[in-house]
């Protein structure tokens, strides 16, 4: 039939059963996108600060330093967040070591733990542990400076010197093998054995017993701790000594570190 022609609307082919429906992203997985960059920045700010932040601890000890010691110190930050901890002010704990310290000419090697570490100068620490260990010369010219009389040898878990006393107007040498003990500010050395140099026509037991039952010897190492630091423990092995000292609410500043005790 001719006619005029009815208006036709196009019609789209009909999608497919096994097409999936384009969908714009939710706002759920945008958040999430959001999140991981901002996740991956934190991470990549807090590595970096940590390690600035250690290596101006680090220059900062070293600057602090008394005169006659020297040496490289390395510092670690402890716990979740540097950044954190720094916005409080106190670091909760770090590390400082120093593997080779020049201290008045002898070698040591320490290692500081401290807790609470604020970062205003002047304000107080919490708590601090700490390790030094010298080797054997290095014990016997401390020994020799705070006057132990003769060359000190050094055992497991002793310490062994040479004296002399008068027993009877003569005078007797004699070595006395002790153990050390710490004592705060001092080192004292029980005696546990002794011989005697002496002939044996004397009898000199009542020396032997004299030296055992008597006063330990006290070595004083105030004049090289800074004041407040306190010797807690001491192992003593033949090549090397282990010093552990503790300090509790010490100022930190300048001239806490300059500040020694007195013996």
């Amino acid at each position: 039939m001719n006619g005029p022609e009815a208006d036709t609307v196009p019609l789209e082919p009909a999608p497919r059963a096994d097409a999936a429906p384009k969908r714009r992203p939710s706002v759920a997985v945008v958040v999430l996108i959001v999140l991981a960059v901002l996740a991956a920045l934190v991470l990549v700010v807090e590595t970096v600060g940590r390690g600035i932040a250690e290596r101006q601890v680090a220059a900062s000890i070293v600057d602090s330093l008394p005169p006659g010691v020297d040496g490289e110190v390395e510092v670690e930050i402890h716990g979740t967040s540097a950044l954190w901890q720094a916005l409080t002010g106190r670091m909760d704990e770090m590390t400082a070591s120093a593997s080779d310290l020049d201290v008045h000419g002898i070698p040591v090697d320490v290692t500081v733990t401290a807790r609470g570490v604020p970062l205003a100068e002047g304000a107080r620490l919490g708590r601090a542990e700490i390790e030094a260990s010298i080797d054997a010369d290095a014990a016997r010219t401390i020994a020799a400076e705070q006057g132990l009389p003769g060359e000190i040898a050094l055992g497991e878990g002793t310490i062994a010197y040479e004296d002399e006393r008068t027993f009877f107007g003569l005078p007797i040498g004699f070595s006395v093998t002790a153990e050390p003990r710490a004592a705060g500010d001092r080192i004292l050395l029980h005696p546990v054995a002794a011989e005697l140099d002496a002939g044996p026509s004397i009898d000199v037991s009542g020396l032997v017993d004299r030296i055992l039952g008597g006063d330990p010897v006290s070595i004083c190492v105030a004049d090289r701790l800074p004041e407040g630091v306190q010797v807690t423990g001491l192992e003593v092995e033949p090549d090397s000594v282990r010093v552990r000292l503790e300090a509790t609410g010490v100022p930190l500043a300048a001239e806490t570190l300059e500040t020694t005790g007195t013996c």
